[in-house]
């Protein structure tokens, strides 16, 4: 059974920066771009293996984060 963490960040930049490392380190480990590798997962067409659940939702993080990013960005401009 996998434990869920709860990591706190000091803001969304280091929070990115952060996801985006564990992502490349899975990027690297498995020779696949994270955003094709959740598409597959997405269809089904990856195992349910530990690794793989981590790697999707670190990219599911990833991807809010981002958006947050997005939307403080439009509001300052």
């Amino acid at each position: 059974m996998m434990r869920k963490q709860t990591i706190q960040y000091d803001s969304l930049v280091d929070a990115l920066v952060a996801v985006s490392k564990r992502l490349s380190r899975y990027e690297t480990r498995y020779r696949l771009e994270s955003e094709e590798f959740f598409n597959g997962y997405s269809r089904g067409q990856m195992a349910d293996e530990a690794d793989f659940v981590e790697w999707a939702n670190d990219y599911r993080h990833y991807l809010v984060i981002r958006s947050q990013i997005d939307q403080c960005l439009r509001h300052a401009a």
